[in-house]
């Protein structure tokens, strides 16, 4: 009886050997343009026509140069993800160790930077170029756990021949994105892998849940460090006079006086001294006050003028929308739910109602709470250029979609039906 490509994983664990066999024959009949005996999941298809588009060889092993130890310990240092290290310990080497894994943590270009477990399956990890400091991109070494996930930006568990490389059908791993909680910025990957026979369908659940944890650690430092400019802030928004407010680097608000409280303020990615142009403030001083910026308006309208908004969903995971006019550009990276969201509404410029959002992102009209939240938290930074009722860009913005180059690479992380459709398509918006 054929199996349904959700079929494989349990059916790995109950005849590891079997599964790994079907899964060679999928493979081999992919790459020929054979007729498979079980289709692949949707996630390792994707990333299989996307290895395919790229070029990648599935016959030939290719490893690029290790970085060295000292561009290590620097990725290390200036890497988020050393805040989260002892988490990720504590929460998987335990049982790595004794089921004969390993945890690797990426970093957001797929550099391995921390590598620990069995050190029996580190030895024949070594064996693949599962190494500190090696390229797990999937344009290098096709799909895998580490890098996968960082593209699609969900867990993703890949087993045997799963792999696109042939030199990895040996393998199994299971790997989960962790992102920055302040900015929805991929930080990197934590991955459990190990020899084929030691696959087990619960794995993925588990790295999951560890990454979420580790993302949960990152939201109680940014407290505490929010905690720490307040109490700077206080007395020195005490004695100022008009609207102002102090806001950590990546514009959290920590304190404002006289004006509603913003959890978030839209800074320059350098922020200098001096005066400013911003959005929501107009213009304003910008000051450095401990571990963050002074942020104080001047008096006076708002300057008005002609505005482009730049869209920009062409970079794999570096999805951003630009605003150019008024005083000063500006630009903010965009999470993936956000892209989607802008994504829509720039397709859609005659306006979406929340019901036709909740449609387009979930195929569910009723889910109208979850899409005006994130609507919400969208309008803190864009509200200027944003009108409702029903959801839309002001009509005398100018809009631009910067897509990729190949649509089937449009937002690949997205599940909405309306983007799943786009990517589908071979049109332009």
């Amino acid at each position: 009886m054929a199996l349904s490509p959700m079929d494989v994983t349990q059916f790995a664990a109950v005849d590891t050997a079997r599964a790994a066999r079907m899964l060679n024959e999928v493979r081999t009949a992919r790459l020929s343009g054979g007729r498979a005996p079980v289709a692949p999941r949707p996630v390792i298809e994707q990333s299989w026509d996307r290895m395919l588009r790229s070029g990648v060889d599935p016959e030939h092993d290719f490893r690029s140069g290790l970085l060295d130890p000292e561009e290590i310990r620097r990725r290390r240092e200036t890497s988020e993800l050393r805040h989260v290290l002892p988490v990720l310990r504590e929460a998987l080497l335990s049982v790595a160790d004794v089921a004969q894994h390993i945890m690797v943590v990426a970093d957001e270009d797929g550099r391995v930077l921390w590598r620990e477990g069995s050190a029996r399956v580190l030895r024949r990890a070594d064996g693949l170029g599962f190494e500190l400091g090696a390229d797990w991109r999937e344009e290098v070494v096709g799909t895998n756990g580490v890098r996968t996930p960082a593209v699609t930006r969900r867990p993703v568990q890949v087993f045997a021949s799963e792999h696109f490389v042939r030199s990895q059908a040996t393998w199994t791993c299971a790997g989960a994105p962790i992102t920055d909680p302040r900015s929805g910025r991929l930080l990197g990957v934590v991955d459990v892998s190990g020899p084929l026979e030691t696959m087990h369908p619960a794995t993925l659940a588990w790295v999951d849940s560890v990454a979420k944890l580790a993302e949960a650690r990152l939201r109680e430092l940014h407290t505490q460090s929010l905690e720490r400019l307040r109490a700077v802030a206080a007395p020195v928004l005490a004695r100022l006079g008009g609207r102002a407010l102090v806001a950590d680097r990546d514009g959290w608000t920590a304190a404002v006086t006289g004006m509603p409280y913003l959890d978030r303020v839209v800074l320059p990615k350098s922020p200098e001294t001096g005066a400013r142009w911003l959005p929501t403030f107009g213009p304003c001083t910008v000051e450095p006050l401990a571990e963050g910026w002074l942020v104080r308006a001047a008096a006076g309208p708002v300057p008005q003028g002609a505005t482009r908004i730049v869209l920009n969903l062409g970079q794999p995971r570096r999805w951003s929308v630009r605003v150019l006019g008024g005083a000063e550009d500006w630009a903010r990276e965009l999470s993936p739910r956000h892209a989607e969201l802008l994504y829509l509404l720039a397709v859609h410029r005659g306006g979406r109602s929340a019901a036709g959002l909740a449609e387009d992102m979930f195929g569910d009209r009723a889910r109208t709470v979850t899409v005006r939240a994130e609507m919400s938290r969208v309008r803190r930074y864009l509200g200027a250029y944003l009108a409702h009722r029903p959801y839309r860009f002001c009509d005398d913005a100018e809009v631009e979609i910067l897509l990729p180059a190949d649509l089937r690479d449009l937002l690949p992380h997205s599940t909405a039906p309306a983007v799943a459709r786009r990517r589908a398509s071979s049109g332009v918006p």
